[in-house]
C-alpha cells in the first residue's frame, strides 16, 4: 500500500517561498519528498529556510525583472511543480488608488506571475507538471477598500483557468484562494495601516471569516500539497476557496 500525497523525485519551485504561505508550502512539499527551490527576493531569509530543508536550494529572484527570470529558469534542468505565491497588497477604493500604486500591484501580482510561468512552461511541459497559483478570495468576491488587490487577484484566477484550458492534457493548473491568513503579509498590513489599533483590527479580521479565526499558512500549504500530488490527477482549472466560510456566507 503506497503512502498518498508523495512527491518523491519531483522538483518544485516556490516563488515567494521565503515566508508565510510560501515558507509553509516549501516545508510541506519537502516533507512529501520533493526537492524544493526557494525563490524569493529576500535572499537571507530564503537561504535560512533552505538550510532547514533536505535537498532544498535557493534562487534569488525579482519576478518583475524579465531578463533575470528568463536567465534563472533557463539554468534549472528539471521542474515538475510551480507554486506562484509571490505578491503584494494595498488598501484603497478606486478613488483612493493612485495610478503608480495600481501599476505596482499589477507589476508584481500579475506580470510577475506571468513571467515566472512563461519561462517555466518548457520545463513543466517536458515533465507533464503542474502549477498552483495562490490567489485570494479577493479574486472571487468584492472586498471594500481593496480595489487594486481585487483586480490583480481576479486576473490570477483568470490566468489559471486559461492555462488549464490551453494545455488540458499536458499540465495541470489550479488556483487556491485563501481568506485572511495569519502570516507576515497580514502583519505587514496591520503595521502599515493600523499600527495604533492592531489588536482591534486583528479581531475584526478574525470575525470576517464565519469560522471565527484566521487561516494558518500550513492549512494553505497542505491544500497546495494535495493539488501537486498524483491523487489530484483529475483536478485542473479549479479555483478553490480555503477561507473559513467567507465566500459561502
Amino acid at each position: 500500500m503506497t503512502t498518498p500525497f508523495r512527491l518523491d523525485t519531483r522538483t518544485a519551485l516556490v516563488a515567494g517561498g521565503a515566508s508565510g504561505i510560501g515558507e509553509a508550502t516549501c516545508r510541506a512539499l519537502t516533507g512529501a519528498g520533493a526537492a524544493v527551490i526557494v525563490a524569493d527576493v529576500d535572499q537571507p531569509r530564503a537561504t535560512s529556510l533552505a538550510s532547514q530543508l533536505p535537498g532544498a536550494s535557493v534562487l534569488t529572484l525579482d519576478i518583475c525583472d524579465e531578463a533575470a527570470v528568463k536567465m534563472a529558469l533557463s539554468k534549472i534542468p528539471k521542474l515538475d511543480i510551480l507554486i506562484n505565491n509571490a505578491g503584494i497588497g494595498m488598501v484603497g477604493s478606486v478613488e483612493e488608488t493612485e495610478l503608480p500604486d495600481f501599476q505596482r500591484l499589477f507589476r508584481v501580482n500579475v506580470e510577475g506571475m506571468f513571467l515566472v510561468t512563461k519561462y517555466a512552461m518548457p520545463l513543466l511541459l517536458a515533465s507533464a507538471g503542474c502549477i498552483v497559483n495562490i490567489g485570494s478570495v479577493a479574486g472571487m468576491v468584492g472586498i471594500r477598500k481593496r480595489f487594486a488587490y481585487c483586480a490583480t487577484k481576479g486576473a490570477v484566477v483568470a490566468m489559471t483557468r486559461q492555462i488549464a484550458v490551453e494545455y488540458p492534457t499536458q499540465i495541470r493548473a489550479n488556483c487556491i484562494c485563501p481568506g485572511t491568513v495569519d502570516s507576515p503579509f497580514v502583519e505587514g498590513y496591520l503595521e502599515k495601516y493600523h499600527k495604533h489599533e492592531k489588536e482591534k483590527v486583528r479581531a475584526e479580521l478574525n470575525q470576517r471569516q464565519p469560522i471565527g479565526r484566521l487561516g494558518k499558512p500550513e492549512e494553505i500549504a497542505n491544500l497546495a500539497l494535495y493539488l501537486c500530488s498524483p491523487e489530484a490527477a483529475f483536478v485542473t482549472g479549479s479555483v478553490i476557496a480555503i477561507d473559513g466560510g467567507w465566500t459561502a456566507a
